[in-house]
């Protein structure tokens, strides 16, 4: 069964990426003004549409997005609708360099190809944490990083915000931010782990997270405050993957806490009322 982003809870709206469209690079005589653009683009009614800076800001190239191929026609249909905005609000000061039709199939392609991105990411940092630490360690992190992934996705879902390539580049981006996180918490566990073989699990991993906790505070509140700036003042371009990284960040920092840790005192607590050897140093069960 092929993955599909639309598949996780309700459905995900999909930008021009993925869905499929028409894509048309605009050049302008004078710096075009992308509010102003957007404003007309609705006026004339075409609705949800993507502009962005293409290039060099001196070339005053827009490229400008619409939604999904409705028929053959569908690029000199896209290009007519764009015209005449841009006629009412520019006149003849631009011309269009060239278009192209993004089709369902190549949109498809790159959802599947995100999603394996994704997927293959996490599996590589299960494998090395396996190799630096244990199984169980590298389980933990990979499900705290799930965790924020699907939390942010269903953010976008909720705000109703396209998902785009510039969103899964945000969303691999949180990934390695999630498990950097997690692995300084682990690291100071396993350390203590070294130190306290007799100290419960659940005592010493609380002890861990409370030695690692003003690192973590300092390095994503600072983190934090960068992507707020980005995100109410970057503009409509970075919106996207700014919203990504503000909520990202958020569930980020607490699941490294609060999600990947507690899994290791859980796993262990079952081992233990299995009857199995503990796999973690520390086996003696919390009172």
């Amino acid at each position: 069964m092929a993955w599909h982003w639309t598949h996780i809870g309700s459905p995900v709206p999909l930008g021009v990426d993925f869905k499929g469209g028409t894509q048309l690079q605009v050049r302008f005589q004078q710096h075009p003004d992308i509010s102003k653009i957007r404003t007309a683009m609705d006026a004339a009614g075409v609705r949800d549409s993507s502009i962005v800076q293409f290039g060099e800001a001196a070339n005053n190239e827009l490229l400008i997005s619409l939604p999904e191929v409705t028929n053959e026609n569908s690029l000199d249909a896209g290009r007519e609708k764009i015209e005449i905005a841009l006629n009412k609000q520019y006149g003849g000061t631009y011309t269009i360099d060239g278009g192209q039709v993004v089709g369902p199939t190549v949109g498809h392609q790159l959802e599947k190809q995100a999603a394996m991105a994704t997927l293959w990411s996490m599996l590589g940092m299960l494998i090395y944490l396996w190799f630096r630490f244990q199984l169980i360690y590298g389980v933990a992190a990979v499900v705290a990083c799930i965790h924020d992934t699907l939390i942010t996705i269903g953010a976008f879902s909720l705000a109703g915000r396209e998902l785009s390539l510039t969103v899964i580049a945000a969303i691999l981006t949180l990934v390695g931010y999630s498990m950097n996180d997690t692995i300084v918490v682990f690291d100071r566990i396993r350390e203590n782990l070294r130190l306290s073989r007799r100290e419960p699990l659940a005592d010493l991993v609380n002890r861990s997270i409370n030695q690692t906790l003003s690192r973590t505070v300092l390095t994503s509140g600072l983190t934090f405050l960068t992507v707020l700036s980005l995100f109410i003042f970057g503009g409509q371009v970075l919106n996207g993957f700014s919203f990504a990284l503000v909520i990202g960040i958020l569930i980020g920092t607490y699941s490294s806490i609060a999600v990947a840790s507690p899994m290791l005192v859980a796993w262990q607590e079952y081992r233990a009322r299995s009857g199995k050897a503990a796999v973690l140093p520390a086996g003696r069960r919390s009172r």
